[in-house]
């Protein structure tokens, strides 16, 4: 593959963010519709150095902000969602190294993000009790580490250099395994059959008896005890997504409205777009929109004072400000799907347009985990001081 480009500043980053959106959007719809994977897309994003921006910059990185990263994801979801959410994982494990790796491990994985070398993910499993049950194994035997297990929902793990395995080991402590994808042993299936994001490649990876070094194995629970931001910091990248799902909405909306929908015989008008309830719902909908950049930008600068000084305090901050944007993104990326098509008219439903992607994917990807939750643990830190559990979903 291409070495990849060295990114340094913010501002580069997002400079790069906006080209490659440019680039990606006019295929998007194509890819959705046929459910052709993205194979030459993610090469091209992974080369533009965009997939390195979180390491330190003691080893070469630009660390960027964390509302940087999260306007980049944004940028790309809007463009295309699929390809918004294949680095989401990449992303976090890469600051989990940063997080819970030793020297050793920093160096090496670092340099192989620097290099344009892609992090898959095989955390989550099915048909568990629930989603934070690892049956996953690590075992260590006469003949040293072996791997086994099932995994799904595997985002990127098709596209990846490595696919870190969530497992438990045996004294039944949680370890991730960063497995190389052309591992012995190590299979990735391309079965995701989701109707939204279905270009992602979120399938099955299975490990068995893969030959595991010592160096590949993490300690999977330092990753929230002592408190640290690795919960947060993947949830603004959720919210990320949704609202680059909002904004693709809204764009394919204002178009709709200017130029092809039809305007209600009882509003008088002669247009759809001088349709007075049509611009009262509009305008709450570009109020949303604003709300929802406004609250992740927020939190990504609670998230960035967290990162230099991981107190509970700060970490619990953190959590509440990146769950508030949450909520928002969620519904702002439903509601601006489902009113594309409502004011688009009947004509918006025509498989041709494939305008209900935007809805298929934002109702796929904001079930990622249950929004439902976020306001009560908003409103009991608020009104109790309640610190939220710590985990990746929150």
């Amino acid at each position: 593959m291409t070495t990849a480009h060295l990114i340094q500043t913010d501002a580069e980053a997002l400079d790069v963010a906006r080209s490659l959106a440019a680039e990606f959007a006019p295929t998007a719809s194509e890819r959705d519709r046929d459910r052709r994977l993205p194979h030459d897309e993610v090469e091209r994003f992974s080369a533009s150095g965009l997939w390195g921006i979180v390491v330190p910059r003691a080893f070469g990185g630009a660390a960027v902000s964390h509302a940087t990263l999260a306007e980049v994801i944004a940028l790309i979801s809007e463009a295309d969602p699929a390809l918004g959410q294949i680095p989401q994982n990449h992303h976090c494990l890469v600051d989990a190294v940063r997080l819970i790796g030793s020297p050793a491990q920093q160096d090496f994985f670092f340099r192989e993000a620097l290099q344009g070398k892609r992090f898959g993910n095989a955390v989550s499993e099915s048909g568990t009790p629930n989603a934070k049950v690892v049956t996953a194994r690590l075992s260590d035997g006469p003949d040293g580490l072996r791997l086994n297990g099932r995994k799904f929902y595997c985002t990127g793990a098709l596209f990846a250099h490595w696919v870190p395995v969530a497992a438990k080991d045996k004294d039944d402590r949680q370890v991730l395994v960063y497995v190389p994808r052309d591992a012995p042993g190590l299979e990735v299936l391309d079965d995701w059959s989701g109707f939204g994001q279905r270009t992602t490649a979120s399938g099955t990876v299975t490990a068995e008896n893969v030959v595991i070094e010592s160096q590949q194995v993490f300690p999977r629970a330092q990753l929230f005890d002592p408190p640290t931001i690795h919960g947060p910091f993947a949830q603004i990248l959720h919210a990320a997504i949704d609202l680059g799902i909002g904004r693709a909405a809204m764009a394919d909306l204002r178009t709709w409205v200017r130029d092809r929908a039809r305007p209600w015989p009882d509003s008088g008008v002669a247009r759809a777009a001088d349709d007075p309830l049509t611009l009262a719902k509009l305008g709450e909908l570009v109020i949303q929109q604003h709300a929802a950049e406004a609250l992740l930008e927020r939190s990504g600068r609670y998230l960035d004072a967290a990162r230099e000084d991981s107190t509970p305090a700060r970490v619990t901050e953190a959590s509440i400000a990146v769950a508030e944007a949450k909520v928002v993104t969620t519904e702002f990326a439903l509601r601006a799907a489902t009113t594309l098509i409502e004011l688009g008219g009947t004509q918006a439903t025509l498989a041709e347009h494939n305008l209900d992607r935007h809805w298929r994917n934002a109702r796929t990807h904001t079930v990622h985990d249950p929004v439902r939750w976020k306001p009560h643990a908003i409103g009991n830190h608020w009104l109790n001081g309640a610190t939220p559990q710590r985990h990746a979903s929150l």
